[in-house]
């Protein structure tokens, strides 16, 4: 019998994007396959080590140990705080430095061209230097340039890649939206108006384009903040509990395609 293609569209969210891990450790233990993922920043990062091969328990363990100062190699600001350098050669090790063609499930990894002002889907070449892209913060990290482009964070025109996963090819489309505003952050540094910024742009364009999955999975992380790495294992549970009550309608959309495939 067919099965219906399920594709993930995994959107940004900085630290609360961990809740990515809680969903695909879920699907996995409940063998729903996924064929697609489409990710934007945090979520092209979890979603490209997921398909490089790493095992549920490895990104866990790489979760729970992340600290921020694994990947900060401050430079002279000129357009950008944090050169980028280390989190590629972070990236690149758990990606083992593959290419898409290489991934065991094909991703689409979506970046923001600052000179077109229109968002990059790749979908070919090595993983690191779109992920790379895909997760440079405006403002914070300095853009990669990728074939004469200038990227920045996938977030900031494409928050969560629902139309991307789509396009792949998927029948079924399950989104994670883990970015919702934190409200009343404290804010006491340039990177926190940069970031609390970037929240509330992306949650107005998100009011204002309603997100046409068939399944979307909302992870109640909206009390923590993106930019500390503090709370992960709270955001991983709460990422596997979501799941878990989605589970249901993620098996009777999978009969009901099914089933509609069966009639014709």
């Amino acid at each position: 019998m067919t099965y219906p293609k399920i594709g993930l569209a995994l959107g940004s969210g900085g630290a609360r994007g961990f809740a990515h891990l809680g969903i695909l450790k879920v699907f996995h233990e409940e063998n729903i396959p996924i064929d697609y993922i489409a990710g934007s920043s945090m979520g092209a990062l979890i979603g490209s080590f997921y398909a490089s091969g790493l095992s549920i328990e490895r990104m866990y363990q790489f979760a729970l140990a992340f600290k921020r100062k694994y990947f900060l190699d401050f430079t002279v600001p000129k357009m950008g705080f944090i050169a980028g350098n280390r989190v590629k050669e972070l990236i690149q090790l758990f990606t083992h430095n593959k290419t898409f063609e290489q991934l065991n499930i094909p991703v689409s990894v979506v970046a923001t061209d600052l000179y077109e002002g229109k968002k990059v889907i790749f979908n070919s070449g090595l993983v690191a230097d779109a992920v790379r892209a895909s997760i440079a913060i405006p403002g914070i990290f300095v853009p990669e340039k990728i074939n004469g482009r200038l990227l920045v964070d996938g977030g900031v025109i494409d928050r969560v890649p629902v139309s991307v996963v789509k396009e792949m090819g998927a029948d079924i489309v399950i989104a994670v939206d883990v970015s919702h505003v934190k409200k009343n952050e404290e804010i006491t540094s340039i990177f926190d108006v940069i970031l609390q910024s970037l929240d509330i742009m992306q949650d107005e364009l998100v009011h204002h384009r309603e997100i046409a999955s068939d399944i979307m999975i909302r992870p109640h992380v909206e009390q923590f903040s993106s930019r500390a790495f503090t709370n992960i294992k709270e955001i991983i549970e709460i990422g596997e509990q979501e799941a878990y009550k989605q589970l249901g309608k993620v098996h009777t959309m999978i009969a009901n395609w099914k089933g509609s495939q069966h009639e014709e």
